[in-house]
């Protein structure tokens, strides 16, 4: 059971996650969060690199779909401009918003990793999904009131797969 919060791998950013990365490992659809993924969860638009990260994305045939928790108004804002796909309200980790992104996607889930920096919705989430998962490390150390609580969790389960040996990178 705890195996379902343990990511398939892990980056300082999601710019790390190059067409090239993702190319090695057969993926050609991306399903991000949005808030401490890729932009701060105060930050309301994405910053120029993140704008340029998308356009290689695209550029180079991968798919993406911004999948958030957040309300549709915040999501909306912030994909729209960017003329990318969002799932809002994702209630994740639930796995009705990830088959949701993987039937608009049209692509198996061998193919689809789940990029976000939370393990208790986007990891576990993708994972219930039976997607690649990626943990990225948040951007700014501060959180919303419920995601201050997920990290207390999180810092447990870090704590736990470190000490058996399953994770192999430094905080």
């Amino acid at each position: 059971m705890l195996n379902n919060f343990l990511p398939n791998d892990h980056v300082q950013t999601v710019f790390e996650i190059t067409p090239e990365f993702l190319h090695e490992k057969g993926i050609k659809g991306v399903i991000t969060d949005l808030d401490n993924t890729l932009v701060a969860w105060d930050q309301a638009e994405a910053t120029p690199e993140i704008i340029e990260w998308f356009k290689h994305l695209k550029s180079s045939g991968i798919e993406v779909t911004i999948m958030s928790n957040n309300s549709e108004k915040r999501v909306s804002f912030f994909s729209e401009p960017l003329d990318i796909p969002f799932i809002y309200k994702a209630r994740k980790p639930k796995r009705a918003a990830f088959k949701r992104a993987k039937k608009a996607m049209e692509l198996p889930e061998e193919q689809i990793v789940v990029v976000g920096d939370q393990l208790l919705t986007d990891v576990f989430g993708g994972n219930r999904a039976n997607l690649f998962t990626v943990l990225v490390v948040p951007i700014v150390e501060t959180d919303g009131f419920f995601t201050r609580f997920n990290r207390l969790i999180e810092k447990r389960l870090l704590d736990y797969f470190k000490s058996k040996g399953k994770l192999n990178w430094e905080e």
